[in-house]
C-alpha cells in the first residue's frame, strides 16, 4: 500500500496515511481534529526532474566525469 501524505483545511494539520490504490480518492479522517476536510499534499519535486537536461543536472554532481567530455 502506498503512504500518501495529507493536510487538514480545518486545522492545518499534515499527516500520512496508508491507502490502497482503490482508496486513494477518498478523504481520510484528520488524526487531529477529525475533519474529513482533508487534501492530499503535491509536490513538485517530481515535475522538476523533466524540466533539467541531462548536462545541466550532471554539471553540478560532485562525483565529476570519468569521460572527458566537457
Amino acid at each position: 500500500m502506498p503512504l500518501y501524505e495529507y493536510q487538514c483545511n480545518e486545522c492545518g494539520a499534515e499527516f500520512e496515511k496508508m491507502m490502497r490504490f482503490s482508496e486513494a480518492n477518498q478523504r481520510p479522517y484528520c488524526p487531529s481534529c477529525q475533519s474529513q476536510d482533508t487534501r492530499k499534499k503535491i509536490y513538485t519535486i517530481a515535475s522538476q526532474g523533466n524540466s533539467l537536461s541531462g548536462a545541466s543536472a550532471s554539471a553540478g554532481n560532485s562525483c565529476g566525469s570519468r569521460g572527458g567530455f566537457s
